[in-house]
């Protein structure tokens, strides 16, 4: 009897994924955990594995084609059993030789599968977490190799050229073709251009699309006037964003959201109406938490950020004051005490504004905690996640003294209740001891949902992992 395999919640109030390569095709048969598609949804770029076994019958849509929470993904049937001829199986069947991969555009060759007592994590699918499925896989991994016109592999056009050559321009759009995209932030740009970057002959491996590629062509289209850039335009592509005049001396333009800002617009949006929220804050003397980083890096030959540092400190005052790492259950007027801290990084990428967690961080000594954050930050540039790297947090930290502010009144990650943010690190004069010396100081901000917890609990939490930054070596000594 067929199983459909329903696309699971991907977290974070995500509800649609656009479909970027097929990694099976109708016929193949799958193991349990074995990655089967690639997504982009609004936050990043996954891999599903499927939760049963069988033989491909049918996929739930073409690359490029977008699929909503709760809709077919695939119909598997049982193992043995013989699929639906379809016209791709009928195609294949014509082979004298077995095909290694799928022939077809936009299809890719099925990576090794996963042991059977494995599991991905997928929402309503109850399984456990694989590290073999959140790995970010390299190009060819994971787009294969694709069968040539002489039946070779490897290479462009049967004729020996090497699909690594990375000098050649990028040919004109085709409506046709599907090349495989693996960076968001290059399907973005394409898409700020009016185009479709999978329409692109790539020069990457296996006719990967990369950004020079696509700023290659922007370029072409840059150099050509309005009517013959629109002509360049494949069908079917988004155009560019309108243009509306309001009169002789000025112009407005209309720039559409993209699936990521739209769902970042609303969950924005649902924190600043369900939650009411307060914030308190307090300058740090930081000089102590640098010199202790210092004597670490010293000691060990290890790098330690301060973000790690600080991550330490927030995960001990959980411990503490574990209301804040909680959420708040509206419909029962209750509220939630996770036994668990995940904690979240509010992280900025191409892509724009992310929040990857770190799950059991309260079971984590110093290194193990550092080496989690700096994978997640990792991941967050690539946009390569697993399928639970966005989801579960509850309690956000927030370094945006990166970007050189000192402070900010952070909306709080809904369903979270609390989000702590650190300020940049500068030189102040502070007064030590009755006597006035320079000093590094910080600004942590703690933004925190009122009807969780008053700000006397907030202010404890808050002081007491201000009380870490400026003695630090009672907290980092748990190493």
């Amino acid at each position: 009897m067929s199983r459909d395999f329903i696309l699971p919640d991907l977290g974070e109030g995500l509800t649609e994924a656009e479909i970027v390569a097929w990694l099976v095709a109708p016929g193949d048969e799958v193991a349990i955990d074995q990655p089967v598609v690639e997504l982009e949804s609004a936050k990043s770029v996954v891999q599903l594995p499927s939760p049963f076994a069988g033989v491909v019958e049918s996929l739930g849509g073409d690359v490029g084609g977008v699929l909503h929470a709760g809709e077919v993904l695939m119909t598997l049937a049982p193992a043995g059993s013989e699929p639906a001829p379809t016209p791709e199986t009928a195609e294949r069947s014509k082979d004298a030789a077995p095909a290694p991969v799928a022939a077809e555009p936009g299809v890719a060759a099925p990576t090794d599968a996963a042991s059977e007592d494995s599991g991905a994590v997928l929402i309503g699918y109850g399984t456990r977490a694989s590290s073999a499925t959140k790995r970010a896989a390299t190009a060819p991994a994971r787009f294969g190799r694709r069968r040539a016109a002489n039946g070779g592999s490897g290479h462009r056009n049967g004729g020996g050229v090497s699909t690594t050559a990375a000098t050649a321009a990028p040919a004109r759009l085709d409506p046709a073709r599907r090349s495989p995209v693996v960076s968001p932030l290059v399907r973005r740009i394409a898409r700020e251009h009016g185009f479709d970057a999978t329409q692109l002959d790539g020069s990457g491996p296996d006719h990967l699309v990369l950004r020079r590629d696509v700023e290659s062509f922007v370029r072409e289209l840059e150099a050509q006037g309005p009517a013959e850039t629109a002509a360049r335009r494949a069908p079917g592509a988004p155009a560019a964003p309108a243009v509306i005049g309001l009169d002789s001396r000025t112009e407005d333009r209309r720039v559409p959201l993209d699936r990521m800002k739209r769902a970042a617009a609303a969950h924005f949006t649902r924190s600043r109406r369900e939650i009411p929220e307060a914030t308190v804050w307090l300058d740090v003397d930081a000089t102590a938490l640098l010199d202790a980083r210092r004597q670490l890096q010293d000691a060990t030959g290890e790098r330690f950020g301060v973000t790690a540092l600080v991550a330490r400190f927030v995960v001990a005052g959980l411990g503490r004051h574990p209301l804040l790492n909680s959420s708040f259950d509206p419909e029962h007027e209750e509220i939630v005490l996770h036994d668990r801290v995940n904690l979240g990084l509010a992280t900025q990428t191409p892509r724009g504004l992310m929040v990857p967690v770190v799950h059991g961080a309260e079971r984590m000594p110093l290194r193990a905690l550092r080496d989690a954050i700096a994978a997640r930050t990792t991941e967050a540039a690539e946009g390569a996640f697993g399928p639970d790297a966005l989801s579960g947090g509850t309690f956000t930290l927030n370094n945006y003294g990166t970007l050189g502010v000192d402070g900010s009144a952070a909306i709080i990650n809904h369903p979270e209740v609390a989000m702590l943010g650190i300020g940049r690190l500068i030189e102040r004069p502070w007064v030590v001891d009755g006597q006035l010396a320079v000093r590094t100081v910080t600004e942590l901000t703690l933004s925190f949902d009122h009807r969780v917890c008053d700000g006397a609990e907030a202010a404890a939490f808050l002081t007491f992992v201000a009380g870490c930054v400026e003695r630090p070596i009672s907290v980092l000594a748990e190493l």
